[in-house]
């Protein structure tokens, strides 16, 4: 596998390549100070709008065709730093964003109903500096909106121009099916995308997620190949010390639970599997989100340029069924270490009233 074996996303019949490039990271610079704005990165500052162009076209340079942003990130900074890149060079890209988060203090200015959709593509549309979006993706589910209104209205913005095709993120199975059902039974065109987590380390989407976006010919961007940098290497026994991200974030990687040690010591063993085969983590944690069949493409999110150059690299790792087995071996399939990991938790299970009642 290399940037240059493009693959088919989905029944769209769209040609992408294997590796997406991710934005989360990107936009500081170009709006208000940090202390007037939510910040989509998770593990740090988001990256110097300056910098953050060049590592796009050094992307795009290196033979990768698929960019995908959200209006949330950094608050909309990251479209717009995505849209200045992408001058000269639109048209030879496959430019995905989302909609669903809160862009201002007033939370009509979120969601997945017609009103909010409406308003929210006008707002990527200019800040892309693009005509129209080819994948435009709902960010997570509302259960506040019927899925009908929300696909309905996308439907609408097709038929306009808008944008080309539409998608979801972190979709339960049957949210997944819904929507196909819905818009087959409307007489509408049905989502095309997912967009889900997958990696070594989380891997619950082998279950249904996955087997049912092959049943339908979802396309699939695969995010998070590192697990949010459970993968980077950082996560090993013989560290020393726990990585800074430990007490930036720990919430998200506190090592101290019982589900927290097992996933450090899945970490650590396939880090030691990386090293027998001499090959880097990152090598063995894209090359693996790369292997699943249901897989279009693979987001990644680098934060520098050496970062890309690594990812970049890993592109190139093609995976036997021996280490594939030793993977399986480590971490079965199917295996989430933490209900968190999954993108998203769903409310019966984060909210006790609604199992209680």
């Amino acid at each position: 596998m290399s940037l240059s074996e493009l693959r088919v996303f989905g029944r769209s019949g769209t040609p992408i390549s294997p590796l997406t490039l991710g934005t989360m990271n990107f936009g500081e610079g170009l709006g208000p100070p940090d202390s007037a704005r939510t910040s989509g990165a998770v593990n740090g500052p988001p990256t110097g709008a300056d910098e953050s162009i060049r590592i796009i076209q050094s992307a795009l340079d290196a033979g990768i065709t698929a960019v995908d942003t959200a209006d949330v990130y950094s608050q909309g900074e990251s479209e717009q730093v995505v849209g200045r890149a992408l001058r000269g060079r639109r048209d030879d890209v496959f430019l995905a964003t989302k909609f669903h988060g809160q862009m201002s203090p007033n939370p009509a200015h979120s969601g997945n109903s017609r009103r909010w959709i409406m308003q929210a593509v006008e707002g990527s549309l200019r800040r892309l500096q693009t005509d129209r979006i080819d994948l435009y993706q709902a960010h997570r589910p509302d259960y506040n909106t019927d899925v009908l209104e929300t696909i309905t209205a996308l439907n609408d913005l097709i038929r306009q121009g808008k944008i080309l095709y539409y998608g979801t993120s972190v979709f339960t199975p049957a949210q997944l099916v819904e929507a196909q059902w819905l818009a087959t039974t409307n007489h509408l065109i049905p989502p095309v995308a997912n967009q889900v987590p997958y990696s070594m380390l989380v891997r619950g989407n082998e279950r249904d997620v996955l087997p049912i976006a092959q049943q339908y010919g979802l396309g699939v961007l695969a995010y998070g190949p590192l697990a949010g940098g459970w993968l980077s290497g950082d996560f090993v026994l013989d560290a020393g010390k726990p990585p800074t991200r430990v007490h930036s974030l720990p919430g998200r990687y506190d090592i101290s639970g019982p589900s927290s040690e097992r996933k450090l010591l899945a970490a650590d063993s396939l880090a030691r599997l990386a090293d027998k085969l001499e090959i880097s983590l990152v090598e063995l944690s894209v090359g693996f989100a790369l292997n699943h069949p249901a897989v279009s493409s693979v987001i990644i999110g680098p934060r520098t340029e050496a970062h890309l150059q690594t990812y970049l690299k890993a592109a190139d790792t093609l995976l036997s069924e021996p280490v594939l087995d030793a993977i399986d071996e480590l971490v079965p399939p199917g295996t989430n270490f933490v209900e968190r990991d999954a993108g998203a938790v769903v409310p019966s299970l984060e909210y006790a009233e609604l199992r209680r009642r």
